[in-house]
C-alpha cells in the first residue's frame, strides 16, 4: 500500500517539483557511478550470472559510458512537457455544461524485467514525470546494481521533497513472488512485463490486473526486388550486428529471388564475418558463395535469438514476405529495403507490427531515439499503448464536468 499513497500523492505534485526529483536523479547517477559499477561487477561475478549467455551477459553490464548514458536519459525525460492535465478534448453540452478530457496518470504501475539495469532508471524517470509510482521487479542476477540505481533515485526523491515510495524495488523470486505481483488488485494499475515468451506465458496464466506485454522482438529485414542492394547489405548488418541482444535487433533476413544471387554472398560474408551464426532455406544454402549456412529448422522462423544467430530465406515477392512476417513474427519491429515507394506502402499497410521502417534498420525502435527521453519497454499489443511506451503511455483521461445547477429532466 506505500506505493499506492505515494502514487496519490505525486499524481498532484507539480511539473516543477517532478523535475527537481529527475534533475537530481541525474546529478546523483553522475555522482554516484562508482559506486554503481561496485555493485554492478558484483553482479556480474555472482554465481547467479555465470550461466548468462553473452548477449545477457552485455545487458546487465553497466560501464561508465552506459550509466552517464541513463543520467542524460533523465534530463531528456525532465525537459519533456509534462502530460498531466492535458487537456484532450473541452465541449459546451447542451444546457450549458462545460465538458473536459484531460490526462492523467494511471497509478501504480509495476514493472518485471530481466538483465538490464538502465530499465531501472528509465522506468523511474517516466513514471515520475507522467506522475505515476511504481513497483521493480528485476532479475535476482542484477540485484545489487538495481538495488544500487533504485536507492539513488529514492535519494533524489526526498530532496525534491516527494515520497521516496514513489519508487519501490522489490527482490527478484519464482514464480509465487511472481504470481502474488500479478494479483495485486486494488494496488497495481498496470503490469508490464519485459521479457520473452516464457515470462508472458507465466503471467497469462495468473495475472488478475491489467497487463501490457513488452514482449519478444521477432523482427525481420525484408530486402526487395527494388532494393538499393549496398543500403540493404549495411542495414542487415547493423540490425543484427551493432547490439544483437536486444528485442529490435533482426532475427531474419528475407530477400526477393529476383534479387538473392546479386546480394546473398556479400551479405552473408559480412555477416558471417562477425560471427554470426547463419541458418537458412535451401535456396540460400545454395547461393552462399563459400559461406557456411547451416539447415533452417521450422522453429528456426518464430526464434528470438538475442544472439549473434541469424536465419535467412529467399521469398518469391513481396506478398510472400509480408504472409511470412505476419505467420512468424512478433508484431514488434518489421523493415522493407526497396526504392519503390508502392512496394513501402504495401509493405506498411500489409504487416502487423508496431513499427514498420522503410530503408532503415529495426535497431531504431525505441524511446529515447523516437524522442521520449526513455521507455517502459516496447508494446507489441495493439490497446492503449503501442510500440515504445512512453509518458503519453503511462497516463490515462478522466472527465471533468462544471455545471452551474443543471439538473437532468
Amino acid at each position: 500500500m506505500a506505493a499506492r499513497r505515494a502514487s496519490r500523492e505525486l499524481a498532484g505534485v507539480s511539473t516543477a517539483s517532478k523535475d527537481a526529483a529527475l534533475e537530481t536523479t541525474a546529478r546523483l547517477l553522475e555522482e554516484r557511478t562508482a559506486e554503481i559499477l561496485e555493485a554492478n561487477a558484483a553482479d556480474l561475478a555472482d554465481e547467479r550470472a555465470a550461466g548468462l549467455t553473452q548477449a545477457l551477459r552485455d545487458r546487465l553490464t553497466l560501464t561508465e559510458g552506459r550509466v552517464a548514458a541513463m543520467a542524460e536519459g533523465v534530463r531528456v525525460v525532465a525537459a519533456l512537457e509534462d502530460p498531466i492535465d492535458e487537456e484532450l478534448e473541452r465541449k459546451s453540452l447542451e444546457g450549458g455544461l462545460d465538458l473536459r478530457k484531460v490526462r492523467v496518470p494511471l497509478g501504480v504501475v509495476a514493472v518485471v524485467y530481466e538483465a538490464r539495469p538502465n530499465v531501472t532508471i528509465d522506468c523511474a524517470a517516466l513514471t515520475i514525470k507522467s506522475g505515476n509510482a511504481i513497483v521493480l521487479r528485476g532479475s535476482s542476477y542484477a540485484e545489487r546494481s538495481n538495488g544500487a540505481l533504485a536507492a539513488v533515485v529514492r535519494e533524489a526523491l526526498t530532496e525534491a521533497g516527494l515520497p521516496e515510495d514513489a519508487v519501490l524495488m522489490v527482490s527478484g523470486g519464482g514464480r509465487e513472488e511472481l504470481a502474488d505481483l500479478a494479483t495485486q488488485d486494488g494496488v497495481v494499475d498496470l503490469l508490464i512485463p519485459r521479457g520473452g515468451e516464457g515470462l508472458k506465458n507465466a503471467l497469462k496464466d495468473v495475472a488478475t490486473v491489467p497487463v501490457i506485454y513488452a514482449a519478444a522482438g521477432n523482427c525481420h529485414v525484408y530486402v526487395h526486388a527494388d532494393a538499393d542492394l549496398e543500403m540493404a547489405r549495411q542495414i542487415a548488418y547493423n540490425a543484427k550486428v551493432q547490439r544483437p541482444g536486444v528485442c529490435n535487433a533482426a532475427e531474419t533476413l528475407l530477400v526477393d529471388a529476383e534479387v538473392a544471387a546479386d546480394f546473398l554472398p556479400d551479405v552473408l560474408s559480412d555477416l558471417h564475418g562477425a560471427g554470426v551464426e547463419l541458418v537458412g532455406d535451401e535456396r540460400v544454402r545454395e547461393l552462399a558463395g563459400g559461406v557456411e549456412v547451416g539447415i533452417a529448422e521450422d522453429a528456426d522462423w518464430g526464434t528470438e535469438y538475442l544472439d549473434l544467430k541469424m536465419v535467412v530465406g529467399v521469398v518469391d515477392s513481396l506478398d510472400e514476405a509480408v504472409d511470412h512476417i505476419n505467420d512468424h513474427g512478433t508484431s514488434h519491429s518489421e523493415a522493407i529495403i526497396t526504392s519503390s515507394g508502392e512496394a513501402s506502402a504495401r509493405f506498411s499497410a500489409g504487416v502487423d507490427a508496431a513499427v514498420v521502417y522503410t530503408n532503415a534498420s529495426t535497431r531504431f525502435t525505441d524511446g529515447f531515439e523516437f524522442g521520449m527521453g526513455a521507455e517502459i519497454g516496447n508494446s507489441t499489443q495493439k490497446l492503449h499503448a503501442r510500440g515504445p511506451i512512453g509518458l503519453r503511455e503511462l497516463t490515462t483521461y478522466k472527465y471533468v464536468v462544471q455545471g452551474d445547477g443543471q439538473i437532468r429532466g
